[in-house]
């Protein structure tokens, strides 16, 4: 009589090799760290656009515009790194969750590349018809202003409004696999939903997109996300039952590691 057949070490079950987890967090901490290292100087570089109604009939700043939109362009390209680096290991903890921060971040980095496209055009127009004057001018004027305005939609509903929904997904995700110290997913917990109430009243026209209430929602999410960054990069994940081998015991019940 053939015996029954053990256990396998599946995918479910079997731990994450500690190379592939230490590699894991430096990247995923690498590409948070570019979000920032991005986006800051990306705003003060589109200055110039955003700030002057008539940018597109007058001389221009265009060298130091395309800057910013490059520089946007890569914290876009680095919000969907954090999470296609990041899902390997999270979706352990929960897999649904997981793929919901894949898509927010996707989204997110959607969003920017529109505001980016716009204020692409804004430097287009201005160099083919730059010195126009009189009525043309006037029209540019108001294509130009409706491009930026664009551009301010996107920065309102993209680096606004998603980031704080971010912070709720990847934050539950880490606060439970406790990955990393729990206070740091914390912050993203508390920050999320005030950042998201602040870009829903900026919506809807209660506050001003930069004010102190704006920022009151904006300071505890870049916290977490700049010190998940520099964690992830310096420390790695913590130990971990969704990145450690299964124990023998639980290789004799056939069943995968208990997740807090």
């Amino acid at each position: 009589m053939t015996a029954a057949p053990g256990p396998t070490m599946t995918g479910a079950i079997e731990g994450v090799r500690p190379d592939f987890a230490r590699r894991t967090a430096f990247v995923a901490g690498t590409f948070y760290l570019i979000t920032f290292v991005a986006s800051v100087p990306a705003v003060i570089l589109l200055g110039p656009v955003l700030n002057n109604h008539r940018y597109v009939v007058g001389a221009g700043a265009d060298t130091r515009v395309l800057w910013g939109c490059f520089l946007d362009m890569v914290n876009a390209l680095a919000c969907i790194g954090t999470a296609v680096t990041l899902f390997p290991v999270v979706k352990r903890q929960n897999e649904a969750t997981a793929l919901g921060f894949v898509a927010s971040r996707l989204l997110e980095a959607a969003i920017i590349m529109i505001g980016v496209l716009s204020l692409l055009a804004v430097v287009t127009l201005r160099q083919d018809v730059g010195g126009t004057t009189g009525a043309d001018a006037g029209a540019l004027v108001t294509t130009g202003r409706s491009l930026v305005l664009v551009r301010d939609w996107t920065f309102l509903l993209g680096p606004g409004l998603m980031p704080g929904i971010n912070a709720l997904l990847l934050g539950f995700l880490m606060y439970r696999s406790r990955l990393v110290p729990r206070i740091i997913p914390t912050l993203g917990l508390v920050g999320g939903p005030l950042l998201i109430a602040g870009a829903i009243a900026t919506f809807f026209g209660y506050i001003d997109q930069v004010s102190v209430w704006s920022a009151i929602g904006t300071l505890p999410v870049a916290a977490w996300e700049i010190s998940l960054g520099l964690w992830m990069v310096v420390k790695g994940f913590l130990p971990s039952p969704i990145i450690s081998p299964p124990t023998s015991t639980e290789y004799a019940a056939g069943s995968s590691p208990s997740v807090a």
